[in-house]
C-alpha cells in the first residue's frame, strides 16, 4: 500500500532528525513556578495572651482579636495565661481555641483573670506556709519556653510594658497592648477602657445633680485615675460639673470655697464637684487611702472627696456630701467606641506578631492606628496639659477648677 507524504510532514520530520543528531534542543514553555512555603524560622505557632494591671472594659475585645486573627490567618495555637504575670510564673495557662474566644466581645473584665501586683522580678513566691520575696523572672522565662511560646502579648498600662520591657531584654517576643481606663499611658491618644469608664461616672453626675437640687448640697463625686485627671476632666464636663479639680491643677481651697458660697448667693443651691483622687491642694499632697505591701506599687489613692466636702461645709455652712463611685468605674460592658478600639489594638498586635515585629506596642494617633517600641510607654504616665482643649472649653461655660 503506497502512503503519500505531504511537504509539511517531511519537512517535520527532517528538522526532528537534524535537532537530534546535532543537539539542538527545543524551548519548552515555562511551567508556573510553585511558590515557597513560608520559612520556618518565620512561621508563629504558638502565643502566649495575658492580661495585667486592673481589670477594664474591652480587654475580651482584645483577647478575642488577638486570637481570632491569629487562628484564622497563621493557624497559630493560642495559650491563655491565667491571673497575668502570676501564671507566667507559676505555669498556670490553657490552650484557648476559636470557640473559647467566640462570644466574648461584649463582656467585661478578663476570661483569664488578672492581678495587679505580681511583678516576674520581685515577685512573692509562696512557699510551703510562708511567702518569699525574690526574682522569679526565670522561673516566668522558663515557663515561655516549656509552652513552646513563638510570641506574648501582653495587655496592660504603664506597670504591665515596664515588665514587659525587661522580660524582653531576658529574650522574650513580646507584643504589647495599651489598656488602662485612666488613659494616662504615653505616646498614644486614648487607652480602651477610658471611654467607658467616662460614661459610667458621666452618668453617676447626672444622677446627683437631682439629689443635690433636692437637698440643696455640695455633692462632691470622686473619679479614679491616679496622678493623672482624665476622667475628672471628660465626665466633669460632660456631666456638667460647677467645679473639677484634678491633680495637673493644684486646688486653692478658698477658692473652691468661694464659688460655693457665690452660687448660693445667686440662688443656685446645687454645687457638684468632681475630683480625681489623685487631686491635691496647692503645697499639699495627695490623699492615700492605704499602703499594700505585698504590691509593686503600694500606694493606693483614695478619700480626697471626703476631705473637699468637710472643707466646703466648715467653710461655707453649705451642707455637703463625699460620693466615691470606685471600682464601679471599671466594671460592667464596654461602650461601643471601647469594643471597637480594642477590636482594632487586638488586631494590629495579632499583624505585628505575625509580622515578627516584637517589642513593640499599637497606638492611637488621631484617628489612626500605629505602634511604637514598649520601651517608650514602660513605667511613663500621661498627664493632662495645662492647655488642653478641653480645659479651655470647660472655662469658657464658666467651670472652675478651684484657682
Amino acid at each position: 500500500m503506497r502512503v503519500l507524504l505531504s511537504l509539511d510532514t517531511v519537512l517535520s520530520c527532517s528538522l526532528a532528525y537534524f535537532f537530534r543528531v546535532f543537539g539542538v534542543v527545543t524551548v519548552k514553555k515555562k511551567s508556573r513556578a510553585k511558590k515557597k512555603p513560608p520559612h520556618k524560622k518565620n512561621r508563629i505557632r504558638r502565643v502566649g495572651i495575658l492580661t495585667g494591671g486592673g481589670d477594664c472594659p474591652g480587654l475580651n475585645a482584645v483577647i478575642r482579636a488577638v486570637a481570632k486573627t491569629l487562628i484564622t490567618e497563621t493557624g497559630a495555637g493560642i495559650v491563655g495565661i491565667r491571673d497575668g504575670f502570676y501564671g507566667l510564673v507559676m505555669g498556670q495557662a490553657r490552650e484557648l481555641s476559636y470557640l473559647d474566644v467566640s462570644g466574648i466581645l461584649t463582656q467585661g473584665g478578663t476570661i483569664l483573670g488578672s492581678s495587679n501586683k505580681d511583678n516576674p522580678f520581685d515577685f512573692y513566691l509562696p512557699v510551703g506556709p510562708k511567702v518569699v520575696r525574690k526574682d522569679c523572672s526565670k522561673m516566668a522565662l522558663a515557663n515561655y519556653k516549656k509552652w513552646k511560646l513563638d510570641a506574648l502579648v501582653c495587655l496592660g498600662g504603664d506597670g504591665t510594658m515596664f515588665v514587659a520591657n525587661r522580660l524582653i531584654k531576658m529574650g522574650m517576643n513580646i507584643v504589647g497592648v495599651p489598656k488602662t481606663i485612666d488613659n494616662d499611658l504615653a505616646e498614644t491618644d486614648r487607652t480602651f477602657g477610658f471611654d467607658t469608664a467616662v460614661s459610667v461616672v458621666t452618668e453617676a453626675v447626672d444622677r446627683v445633680h437631682s439629689t443635690a437640687a433636692s437637698h440643696h448640697r455640695c455633692l462632691v463625686v470622686e473619679t479614679m485615675g491616679r496622678y493623672a485627671g482624665w476622667i475628672a476632666l471628660y465626665a466633669g464636663v460632660a456631666g456638667g460639673a460647677d467645679i473639677i479639680l484634678i491633680p495637673e491643677i493644684p486646688f486653692n481651697p478658698e477658692a473652691v470655697c468661694e464659688v460655693v458660697s457665690s452660687r448660693y448667693n445667686r440662688r443656685k443651691y446645687a454645687t457638684i464637684i468632681v475630683v480625681a483622687e489623685g487631686a491635691m491642694p496647692r503645697g499639699g499632697k495627695a490623699v492615700v487611702e492605704r499602703e499594700i505591701s505585698d504590691s509593686p506599687d503600694p500606694v493606693r489613692l483614695g478619700g480626697i472627696s471626703k476631705v473637699v466636702a468637710d472643707l466646703v461645709e466648715k467653710r461655707t455652712g453649705v451642707e455637703s456630701r463625699a460620693i466615691i463611685l470606685g471600682h464601679v468605674q471599671r466594671g460592667g460592658t464596654p461602650t461601643a467606641f471601647d469594643r471597637a478600639l480594642a477590636t482594632r489594638y487586638g488586631y494590629r498586635a495579632a499583624q505585628l506578631v505575625a509580622k515578627g515585629r516584637f517589642g513593640r506596642i499599637p497606638v492611637l494617633k488621631g484617628n489612626r492606628i500605629t505602634d511604637v517600641p514598649i520601651r517608650r510607654i514602660a513605667g511613663k504616665v500621661r498627664k493632662v496639659a495645662r492647655n488642653n482643649p478641653l480645659i479651655k472649653a470647660a472655662r469658657g461655660v464658666n467651670t472652675s477648677f478651684g484657682v
